[in-house]
């Protein structure tokens, strides 16, 4: 989310970087199970010595999905190549190019951005393989989304919501870290942020900010106890119970907590269509995040029998920047991820179309 807060920092346009509900209703919407739903304040509860908790659930193997309320035939994922885009329809270029370049795109839908018309979105979607998902803030909650303060009754704000918060994230003073086992914070996100953008036209969602799931609880910036954690599985279990034939896509929070975590009596992994991670090879090298990436890949997962998508985003200093693109582009298809070079100073707010 890195670029994102960026450019709402330094006031650049729109994109990413960015009465309560009790659990016998969020009961009804999906099996409830994985040990998650509760813990309200995240600042508590068992962790080993990284910080990660230790007692969430977790298997050496996922277990393949058979019920037809987390596996749906209709969801389709033509997975390469793909771009990140949070500006506006002013600042993407030829709408009707970048529909013929990438089959992936990471755009925001948020109503309240007007970042794209549905003419735009349908064009964006014109030759029938791409596949348009949409920014979904999952582990913390940005200040200048309409939700954080106005919602509609049977809902509660993330401001209103104070059992729900975990702290301001470090450095980005606009947004809070929301522990994803509250309750009501769930329902908000699931029955109220998601349907917003699926009505926008989303073809399914790009999660954000769920690494607060490896947070532990050494740590100030976002403590996330065991209940916690589980929280975050549970409520992208909620999302895909209520969208079968949605594709649901993290960036990030990639290590063990889930990639071998379960919710509900099934692998986490299986819900998911594919994972991204940002900074791998730019602006420095990250081998951990490599790391992970390969043992997801190991994993040999294929969703709705399409490949398992394994996505790098990586920032380079402009859309110019043609050598440091080229190079992260050949060492990420170098594991056979599928690479995006984005500008680092604008904050996403327009496509890099490198032509490797």
């Amino acid at each position: 989310m890195k670029a994102l807060d960026q450019m709402q920092r330094t006031g650049l346009p729109w994109r990413h970087v960015k009465a309560g509900v009790s659990a016998i209703v969020l009961c009804a919407l999906v099996a409830c199970g994985g040990g998650g739903g509760g813990g309200d304040d995240g600042t508590s509860g068992a962790s080993n010595s990284s910080g990660t908790p230790s007692n969430i659930t977790t298997s050496t193997s996922p277990t393949t999905l058979n019920s037809a309320t987390v596996v749906d035939s209709a969801r389709a994922f033509t997975s390469a190549p793909w771009m990140s885009f949070y500006g506006d329809v002013s600042t993407i270029g030829n709408v009707s190019t970048v529909a013929s370049t990438f089959h992936v795109m990471d755009v925001d839908l948020d109503p309240d951005a007007g970042n794209f018309s549905a003419s735009d979105i349908a064009t964006l979607k014109a030759n029938g393989n791409n596949v348009v998902l949409s920014y979904l803030n999952i582990g913390s909650c940005e200040n200048f989304r309409s939700y954080w303060n106005t919602v509609p009754a049977g809902f509660v704000s993330c401001q209103a919501n104070t059992a729900a918060h975990a702290g301001t994230y470090s450095g980005y003073p606009d947004e809070m870290w929301m522990n994803p086992s509250n309750p009501a914070y769930q329902h908000l996100i699931v029955d109220y942020v998601a349907p917003r953008l699926v009505a926008q036209g989303a073809d399914g969602f790009y999660l954000d900010n769920l690494e607060i799931v490896e947070h532990g609880t050494s740590t100030t910036n976002g403590p996330c106890n065991a209940a916690c954690a589980q929280g975050g599985l549970d409520i992208v279990r909620m999302l895909r119970a209520k969208y079968p034939s949605l594709v649901i896509v993290m960036q990030n929070a990639t290590s063990d907590v889930t990639r071998l975590g379960q919710t509900g009596g099934v692998s986490f992994a299986s819900l998911l269509d594919g994972i991204a991670h940002e900074e791998v090879y730019s602006p420095s090298y990250d081998s951990q995040a490599e790391q992970q990436l390969l043992a997801w890949q190991a994993m040999n997962l294929t969703p709705n029998g399409h490949p398992f998508w394994i996505a790098t985003l990586d920032y380079v200093g402009s859309c110019s920047a043609t050598a440091a693109a080229r190079t992260v582009y050949t060492r990420s298809r170098s594991h056979g991820f599928i690479p995006y070079a984005s500008d680092s100073s604008s904050g996403q707010n327009v496509v890099c179309n490198w032509g490797f």
